[in-house]
């Protein structure tokens, strides 16, 4: 008797799965599991012997030989361990077209039953059912596309409107609850500034913008004032590059290639602030540009500077030496200068000083860069200059509204030779073919050219208007580097040099040679007025050098 209650059992393994982590919040899997132990209690002789819950694993993300349990359950169909598999749907075994239905097949085909409590038994006795069993994860799959593009659509909609769509909370800003609601009717906090926090994201801007300091020591600079992260744990590097790197600290949230309007109440830094801090980040990345790759060291010219002699950049060397004081205690000092290898290695090819103390050096640069800083602060006042560069705008456009009346007039001249020449065919016209067909040639012609000035004036009008604005960018920041220069830190004062000045060249007995970026030449050329006429020649800046030297 007992050898036949054992041969009538059915042991049965039941799967329970959930996608989504939200899913497991709505305890889902008990209630799957509840459904699955109703059903077996219903068929006389099953008997659960293990159940297998599968807790924020996508069905159609996830392959099946990527998830621990259904791997688990078929090394225990060979060892014939159970005889019924049994899910709530069929789904939960998987929702991918290419392969679930093969993993059901599968089962099947060792032995093992393979049942939903609320889809029956999937069996495989004609070709009709194994068209059924792929037609079924067929649609599941589909049904799982559109759900991953409907929700991609709606997260991309909510990013456009300016709302939070989950994820870590970007330093800076905190979630507060302001009366929206989900599809479920949940509270769901919307994005507001952290005051203290953004004090930190406007510092970490700051310094790497303005006194050119690095993530590490950026990092370091914060772990000794005593800021940390919301663990009260030091911010890492990692953690500074994504805030210099995130777009949301100027108000514009971003999902993917989604991404919202500028949201004043979102903006910590401008947009131009975030530009300069991208524009900075890829000068260090490629060793190019006008940027330096640190800014730690009390020598202000460190890779701007030049042999005027060999033409080779300097670089900066230290030494030390001890000193005596008269009491007789002994003291280390270092020394630090600007090295032409060139001519330590080549000193008969080079014949300029070997070496330029720094100290010296940077007095000269630093006394001839604020007299330049001096002129510009006394240069016209930027409404003058935003009326010079509105005036050469108008000018192109001027231009390109004349080009563009004669090109209509042109236009109007070729409809009515068109005109014209239907009246030869009737023999109305006073006019011979020849002559017209002269006309029309030249008239096409002349069209032809006024379409290729319109395009070539249309470009410049562009290029003109980019200028413009251009030029009062540099005008603002000229003149905010003018006048902070004297009061700011001095890893500052070296990022404002590394801007301003493209070189220095230094020649026996310091004589000085600065060139300034060309942007900056131009700004003299056309805006510092009262210069006499020799300031403004080439070689000005070796003048001044050599005035500031004696």
């Amino acid at each position: 008797m007992l050898e036949n209650l054992m041969a009538d059992l059915r042991r049965v393994y039941c799967l329970y799965r959930v996608s989504t982590l939200g899913q497991v919040e709505k305890d889902d899997i008990p209630m799957q599991k509840q459904y699955c132990r109703e059903f077996v209690g219903q068929h006389p002789g099953w008997e659960i012997i293990k159940e297998f819950s599968e807790k924020g694993v996508s069905g159609f993300k996830v392959s099946a030989k990527d998830r621990d349990a259904i791997q688990e359950i078929q090394r225990d169909a060979l060892q014939n361990k159970f005889d019924i598999l049994l899910v709530f749907m069929f789904d939960r075994l998987g929702r991918r077209e290419d392969e679930t239905p093969f993993v059901v097949e599968w089962f099947v085909k060792n032995g093992i039953e393979v049942w939903s409590a609320k889809e029956g038994q999937q069996r495989f006795d004609t070709h009709v059912d194994k068209l059924l069993n792929y037609i079924r994860y067929w649609q599941a799959s589909g049904e799982s596309i559109k759900t991953s593009v409907r929700t991609k659509t709606r997260m991309e909609q909510l990013t456009q409107e300016g709302h939070f769509t989950g994820g870590c909370v970007p330093f800076g800003y905190r979630l507060e609850h302001k009366g929206r609601t989900n599809k479920r009717n949940q509270d769901v906090g919307d994005l507001v500034i952290d005051p203290d926090e953004a004090e930190i994201v406007k510092l970490i801007f700051q310094k790497y913008l303005c006194e050119g300091y690095g993530a590490q020591r950026l990092c370091r600079y914060l772990a000794e004032q005593g800021i940390t992260n919301r663990k009260g744990r030091n911010i890492p590097t990692t953690s500074i590059n994504r805030i210099i790197k995130n777009p949301i600290y100027t108000g514009v949230i971003r999902n993917g290639e989604s991404q919202s309007e500028v949201l004043p109440e979102l903006q910590i830094i401008d947009t131009e602030t975030y530009e300069r801090a991208q524009q900075m980040m890829e000068k260090r990345v490629t060793h190019h540009g006008d940027v330096p790759l640190n800014t730690k060291g009390r020598s202000l010219l460190v890779g701007n500077v030049y042999c005027g002699h060999c033409g080779g950049r300097l670089t900066l060397t230290t030494s030390g030496r001890k000193r005596v004081r008269k009491d007789g205690t002994i003291v280390r000092e270092t020394r630090a200068r600007y090295q032409c290898h060139y001519n330590v290695r080549h000193p008969c090819e080079c014949d300029g000083q070997s070496g330029y103390g720094v100290e010296k050096l940077d007095k000269l640069v630093d006394q001839i860069i604020r007299i330049q800083l001096g002129r510009i602060q006394n240069s016209p006042s930027q409404e003058l200059i935003e009326k010079q560069q509105a005036k050469e705008v108008e000018l192109v456009k001027s231009r390109l509204n004349l080009l563009n009346e004669q090109y209509r007039q042109k236009q109007r001249e070729y409809q009515d030779l068109r005109a014209e020449t239907i009246k030869v065919i009737q023999g109305t016209s006073r006019l011979n073919a020849d002559l017209l067909n002269s006309l029309v040639s030249e008239t096409t012609e002349q069209i032809k050219q006024l379409g290729v000035q319109i395009q070539t004036t249309t470009a410049e009008l562009e290029e003109t208007v980019q200028t413009a604005s251009q030029v009062l960018r540099e005008y603002d920041q000229l003149i905010s580097w003018a006048e902070m220069y004297d009061h700011c830190t001095f890893e500052a004062k070296k990022m404002i040099v590394a801007k301003f000045v493209k070189a220095v060249r230094v020649r026996r007995d310091y004589e000085i040679d600065i060139e300034f970026n060309v942007s900056f030449e131009e700004f003299q050329a056309l805006y510092l007025e009262g210069e006499p006429e020799e300031a403004k020649r080439p070689g000005t800046n070796t003048i001044l050098a050599m005035e500031t030297k004696k």
